[in-house]
């Protein structure tokens, strides 16, 4: 489901107990220079990912004087973040003439410890190639290395490399547990386009439909996926970037399952196979 953008007004995009996708929390936050926002979601583990400007940031026995390295757009620098548990209070200050964050959560019943992902904590990796239009990059803020101090949430940066192509190529799902087969992971994206005016197209279909149902994404649009293939492509001469929440509701490792008619193509993507295994 495709969420255009609004000003939001420091309000949830997708809040807690969503009918669609009850395990995600989004919030989009936008603060002037000495605004400070204190996020609580009960329920729910986050992290506190800084789009552009400054914060200082506190919640439990840690306090970040002063992150965020992005002045003009999510290509402006590379991605931090915090992770915030269950049920604590996070006081996040701007620091900067204005700033934007992003507020990202997994449903989950086990209060951890608050860390800071810094530069050396993201896990990058980079697959696919030009010639089969699928070439991009992600930043795993939230991943693997991570794994033992997370309960349910995964967060990550994903880049189209190059001007124009695909991604989450080819389609695939994840609205199902079926042992090592796949997970049930709801998801949602917020979408940047480089220039900002670009814009790309989102693809839904649900299993048991031969034809699925294609969403126009612009700048700051916000996608529901729940359940089907979920597939989508930005326009030649522009740049896209999606933030990508995934949280599990049986397990935080993440089993994608490969359209079938498509699946092939997963042999032929370089670089897809070592993607596919850092989801975790």
């Amino acid at each position: 489901m495709h969420i255009p953008p609004y000003n939001n007004k420091n309000e949830p995009i997708i809040n807690i107990d969503n009918h669609k996708v009850p395990l995600v929390y989004f919030n989009i936050i936008k603060l002037k220079k000495n605004e400070i926002y204190n996020s609580e979601v009960i329920g729910y583990e986050t992290c506190f990912v800084p789009v552009t400007g400054s914060f200082q940031i506190s919640v439990g026995n840690l306090n970040l004087e002063n992150i965020g390295n992005r002045n003009k757009n999510v290509w402006d620098g590379e991605p931090e973040g915090v992770y915030i548990p269950v049920n604590e209070v996070a006081e996040i200050k701007c620091l900067s003439e204005d700033a934007e964050g992003f507020i990202a959560g997994a449903k989950f019943d086990q209060k951890l410890k608050p860390f800071y992902i810094g530069n050396n904590d993201v896990d990058i990796v980079q697959y696919g190639s030009d010639d089969t239009k699928t070439h991009r990059k992600i930043k795993h803020i939230l991943g693997q290395k991570q794994a033992d101090k997370v309960g349910r949430l995964l967060v990550s940066e994903l880049y189209t490399v190059g001007q124009g192509g695909w991604s989450g190529f080819p389609p695939h799902k994840h609205d199902t547990d079926r042992n090592s087969v796949e997970t049930k992971h709801d998801e949602v994206y917020n979408f940047r386009f480089r220039p900002s005016n670009g814009f790309g197209m989102q693809l839904l279909q649900n299993s048991n439909k031969l034809v699925g149902e294609a969403s126009h994404i612009v700048e700051s649009s916000t996608f529901i996926v729940d359940k089907g293939y979920h597939p989508c492509v930005v326009a030649p001469g522009y740049e896209m970037y999606y933030f990508t929440i995934l949280a599990g509701k049986s397990q935080r490792p993440l089993i994608q399952y490969f359209q079938p008619e498509h699946a092939w193509q997963v042999e032929t993507i370089p670089g897809i196979k070592d993607m596919i295994a850092k989801f975790k």
